[in-house]
């Protein structure tokens, strides 16, 4: 490991056997500062807006939703370009380094982020308002390694939104990483110059992966492989009435094709069309 993840608040902890460590509340030790300044050099934001273009921003829209709550702010990205496009937006995130490093980007693109340090296992113990939308992005929902903290979590979502109001989140295909291993050949996500990404050990119950930045450090996340029939049951489990699912933005697709899935989950409930 380099000198400059052995120095104080640099280094990733994960004990000494890292693929041991399966707990939801990692994901707080994992974003060290070393890490969390160097992840806008993976995401690129100008290359991401490209590849993305406004998909988000169009199916928000296209919902009459005005007041967004992203629960999985990180660096800022997604909270950003929805404040650029007339969104009212609550910025939250588990890790206080990530929002830190969010407001920092927000105010050099001189907007003011609202942002809050929450749990999505008690979002609604910090966050005292109801939300058109909540977007959880960034495959961040796979940080959940218990089945209970996934249920707590998507319960806390449903019940912060309004009546009419929708869940979008996504997540890695692991279904094609599961059963046929790992292959890229996108760059939706993660468009930054010479940034690797890929798996360092993946099973049924962790995907570990590695992240390699051009000045050779390494840094590592642990997460849990969500296929994408387990999700939208969760989904549908706590409420949830219709749930359309995306691959890397569009509406067609192959399941073994995507890189990450898109689920926009309606709270609304539709009643059945009935038979003439």
């Amino acid at each position: 490991m380099s000198e400059l993840l052995k120095k104080e608040g640099q280094d990733q902890n994960y004990g000494s056997d890292p693929i041991a460590v399966r707990e939801t509340d990692q994901y707080q030790a994992e974003y060290v500062h070393a890490f969390v300044q160097k992840w806008d050099s993976l995401i690129d934001w100008d290359a991401r807006i490209k590849s993305e273009g406004s998909f988000f921003i169009d199916k928000l829209r296209e919902k009459g939703v005005r007041q967004v709550l992203d629960v999985a702010t990180g660096t800022g990205f997604h909270s950003v370009r929805l404040l650029e496009a007339g969104f009212e937006v609550v910025s939250a995130d588990g890790s206080a380094e990530m929002l830190a490093k969010a407001f920092a980007n927000a105010r050099s693109r001189k907007h003011v982020l609202r942002t809050v340090q929450a749990d999505w296992r008690w979002l609604n113990r910090d966050i005292h308002q109801k939300f058109d939308a909540i977007i959880c992005l960034g495959n961040s929902f796979t940080h959940l390694f218990d089945e209970n903290d996934r249920r707590k979590a998507l319960a806390e979502f449903y019940a912060a939104l309004r009546h009419d109001g929708i869940l979008v989140l996504d997540q890695r295909n692991y279904d094609t990483l599961l059963d046929h291993g790992f292959s890229s050949q996108h760059t939706y996500y993660y468009c930054g110059n010479n940034v690797s990404v890929e798996p360092d050990h993946v099973d049924k119950g962790l995907a570990r992966f590695k992240y390699h930045f051009p000045d050779d450090t390494e840094f590592f996340l642990n997460m849990f492989p969500l296929r994408k029939a387990y999700t939208t049951q969760l989904m549908h489990d706590v409420g949830f009435q219709h749930i359309e699912t995306f691959g890397d933005f569009q509406e067609t697709y192959r399941d073994a094709e995507p890189d990450f899935f898109i689920h926009i989950a309606e709270k609304a409930y539709q009643q059945p069309e009935e038979n003439h």
